[in-house]
């Protein structure tokens, strides 16, 4: 572990599974406490707590609905006691990834997607503004290939992972030059789980660097923004050549 003690402060949201997971022992790794938030996984991120405890990181846990104002004004309320006030890394990981067919598309779908994948960053991002400007700091938003090339059964989502792009790139202009904005957009990384070998194989031959992504490479993506105070407003697509297809 790096830079241990260094009092650098990130708040990552979904941190507890999956990609966000790794972005949070990526970052114990290089020295950050980290609060990781969570909605339902509460088994998963207690797991992760004890873990990075025994490690010797400081962590600690918030459970929030971010698709609630009240759970994304909380949650920030939590980043500011945890981080007395600072804060170095604002990483929005969590997401609504709902699979809908075509036919199915209907309000719900829509609002549940946008709510939490575009709308509760861009919240979460203004309300420690204040924190961020303070500390030179950055932000990191995990967007998504499917912005640019929409998912048939994930319209929903590819929209909003979209919206979230556009929203990311105007905070970037907004808050320069005191806090960097940026935005890491994985392609496949962690297929969902279920996916069988054969989907699996499908998708590999499709990526020019013939293989999966994995949820390391997303995380050495967020660091390399959090680390390079010359770089705002930028989509960086970590898909393995995918997207150039």
């Amino acid at each position: 572990m790096s830079e241990q003690g260094s009092g650098r402060i990130a708040l990552v949201t979904g941190g507890a599974v999956r990609v966000g997971r790794t972005i949070v022992e990526a970052l114990v790794d290089d020295g950050y406490e980290v609060l990781i938030h969570y909605a339902a996984s509460e088994e998963s991120a207690r797991e992760a707590r004890e873990h990075f405890l025994s490690r010797g990181a400081r962590v600690e846990l918030h459970r929030a609905d971010l698709s609630d104002r009240t759970g994304v004004s909380g949650l920030a309320a939590r980043a500011r006691r945890f981080g007395a006030g600072k804060l170095d890394l604002l990483v929005h990981n969590a997401a609504n990834f709902e699979r809908v067919r075509p036919d199915e598309l209907d309000a719900g779908a829509w609002d549940r997607a946008m709510t939490l994948n575009a709308t509760a960053p861009y919240l979460l991002t203004l309300a420690l503004a204040a924190e961020l400007r303070a500390r030179r700091g950055s932000v990191v938003a995990i967007g998504c290939v499917s912005a640019e090339r929409p998912f048939k059964h994930y319209i929903p989502y590819s929209i909003s992972k979209a919206a979230l792009v556009s929203a990311m790139q105007g905070l970037s202009l907004a808050l320069a030059p005191d806090v960097r904005v940026n935005v890491v957009s994985p392609g496949t990384v962690l297929p969902p789980d279920g996916v069988d070998d054969e989907v699996r194989e499908r998708l590999r031959r499709k990526i020019p660097l013939g293989r999966i992504g994995d949820p390391g490479d997303v995380a050495r993506a967020v660091l390399f923004f959090a680390k390079n105070h010359f770089v705002t407003g930028q989509v960086l697509a970590v898909d393995g050549g995918r997207s150039i297809v």
